[in-house]
């Protein structure tokens, strides 16, 4: 099995290591759409366009699968790659919605979902978990984030001052989705905030879920094939990615 990994910039790694962890795949195709980050800001016919260039890109390497792990791309943008794929497509929100359904035991949990801006607007996380039963959602921009994740901030005062800044009037949440996949970089921070008790969903974990009850995986591979591409500075994003990965 060969797969494709999409995100706008270097977040995605994050689903990169859950697929890792995993042993799905026997080799890793990572493209980072370095140049043109965030894409929550931008309109959806931007990230349409940018979604299924993305897609042409994989076609140099006859994928079986391409995941998704940009939840912007995956709330604007699924429709149109499937159309255009040679391969199945996979998105980050549907998967995220289930992890939450498997995760809570009561439809009547208190779910906050954080994300950037674009994400939000589409509503494609509560659009999805409306269908699962879930009623009592929230869904907050937190697109901040996003840039402290790139500058390596996953604690401190900076970090702390943001979630005051965002969180300070809310109800701690029974559930967080982190609904970008930068967040998890900066989980164990969030765990603290929220306390023990509040259930963090990430789209690295999810989509591992995803895969294996949908997938046919009859082989594991402890050590595959990685290959990364950025469409700016792509040594920057192999250099993150021996430190996020480990390699």
């Amino acid at each position: 099995m060969k797969v494709g990994v999409f995100d706008s910039g270097i977040g995605g790694l994050t689903v990169v290591k859950s697929l890792l962890e995993h042993q799905f795949f026997e080799e890793i195709i990572y493209f980072g759409d370095t140049a043109r980050v965030p894409y929550g800001v931008k309109d959806k016919n931007t990230i349409i366009r940018y979604a299924i260039e993305a897609v042409e890109f994989f076609k140099n390497f006859e994928l079986d699968l391409i995941v998704v792990a940009c939840n912007t791309v995956s709330a604007y943008a699924l429709p149109e790659m499937r159309e255009s794929a040679d391969c199945p497509v996979v998105g980050v929100i549907e998967s995220g919605a289930l992890a939450a359904q498997n995760a809570l035991p009561s439809k009547d949990a208190n779910i906050l979902i954080i994300a950037t801006k674009a994400t939000v607007n589409s509503k494609s996380y509560e659009n999805e978990l409306h269908s699962l039963g879930f009623n009592n959602l929230q869904a907050k921009a937190t697109s901040l984030f996003v840039p402290l994740v790139e500058e390596e901030i996953y604690e401190g005062e900076i970090l702390e001052a943001a979630f005051k800044l965002y969180f300070d009037d809310m109800t701690p949440p029974d559930a967080l989705i982190l609904g970008c996949t930068h967040f998890p970089l900066i989980a164990p921070a969030l765990q603290n905030y929220f306390g023990e008790s509040c259930q963090l969903i990430h789209s690295g974990d999810a989509i591992a879920q995803y895969l294996e009850k949908e997938f046919d995986f009859t082989e594991r591979f402890s050590e595959p094939q990685m290959k990364f591409f950025a469409s700016e500075n792509p040594e920057a994003l192999r250099k993150i990615a021996k430190k996020w990965l480990k390699l």
